[in-house]
């Protein structure tokens, strides 16, 4: 149960009981990640049997769902040089030689992406019980950036519908608490197993919700979500990331009275885990069920940017 009028005393509760600080040594950048190892690995390529592959990814354009909060835009896409200069003769290359550039500028989460281990602080502390003053300067995070995991991030992925078991209609409703009984239950029905090092997606339907109908609150407003009570589950499991279809991962408004984003604040800087958000489940969803087989290979390296509290991604599933 929770006490929705302290939400403090929760936090610090399920921070000390879900804490990995020191699991993998004091100089550890990858938290969770760890778990992800090369027998998984070899695991998770196993599960290609069809050959069919899945991008995971919104779009990265204007048309994104960023409305402006704290500076998170849509991306701003330029040509440098195109068609037409090409054809006006104006680039300076020889013998008919022509070409297109183009720069794009965009914050790193603004769609599909990965949170990293300095992008979320609890009391000034950041994960693994470093100072945040120490780890994320105006220069970057110079500790556990984004580029620490660039090269890790590939196993097994495990997709639980839980939109389409738990609704008629596959989508639920905003504000929707997503238990640890609903995470098991989900598992149970698809006939699916989580466990160490996996890669878990969490389908809420939202994001179907707002193809359909419009972006509206998407980024920051109401949403299902998780529940503040799975992070034992998250802890407990060993998974080494999970990503849902949602803006903010969790359930929106927060379970307190007074609260942002609660569930951030154990899962990155204690828990040590990778969390995703904005991922594209739908088009995977729907071969899951139709062939009854909700694991298969993933791959979701983020762009190794130097001291990125967080990254885009083009997850690809291969069932």
């Amino acid at each position: 149960m929770i006490d929705r009028t302290d939400p403090a005393g929760a936090i610090a509760a399920a921070a000390k009981r879900c804490s990995n600080w020191g699991r993998w040594g004091p100089d550890d950048v990858r938290g969770t990640m760890n778990f992800l190892t090369p027998e998984k690995r070899k695991q998770g390529a196993s599960l290609v049997r069809r050959g069919v592959s899945f991008s995971l990814s919104q779009s990265f354009d204007a048309n994104g769902p960023q409305k402006g909060w704290r500076r998170r835009t849509n991306p701003v896409h330029t040509m440098l040089d195109t068609g037409t200069d090409a054809a006006a003769g104006v680039q300076g290359f020889p013998h008919g030689i022509g070409g297109a550039d183009d720069v794009i500028a965009m914050p790193l989460q603004c769609s599909t992406q990965w949170d990293g281990l300095g992008h979320i602080f609890d009391h000034g502390i950041a994960w693994n019980g470093r100072r945040a003053a120490d780890v994320v300067t105006s220069l970057g995070d110079a500790v556990t950036g984004i580029e620490t995991v660039a090269s890790v991030v590939a196993g097994r992925g495990v997709l639980l519908d839980v939109g389409r078991h738990l609704s008629p209609g596959g989508e639920l409703a905003d504000g929707f608490a997503i238990t640890e009984e609903h995470l098991a239950a989900t598992i149970a029905a698809q006939g699916s197993a989580v466990g160490r090092g996996d890669i878990v997606l969490v389908r809420t339907g939202q994001l179907t919700r707002a193809r359909r109908n419009g972006w509206g609150d998407y980024a920051g407003g109401p949403a299902p979500g998780l529940s503040f009570t799975t992070a034992d589950w998250l802890h407990r499991t060993e998974i080494a990331a999970i990503a849902t279809d949602t803006w903010g991962f969790e359930v929106r408004p927060n379970e307190f009275d007074d609260a942002f984003q609660p569930l951030h604040q154990v899962a990155i800087p204690h828990i040590g885990l990778f969390l995703g958000e904005m991922w594209d489940l739908d088009a995977l969803a729907e071969d899951c069920a139709a062939d009854g087989v909700y694991d298969f290979w993933l791959t979701a390296a983020p762009l190794p940017i130097t001291g990125a509290v967080g990254s885009p991604v083009n997850p690809i599933a291969v069932k």
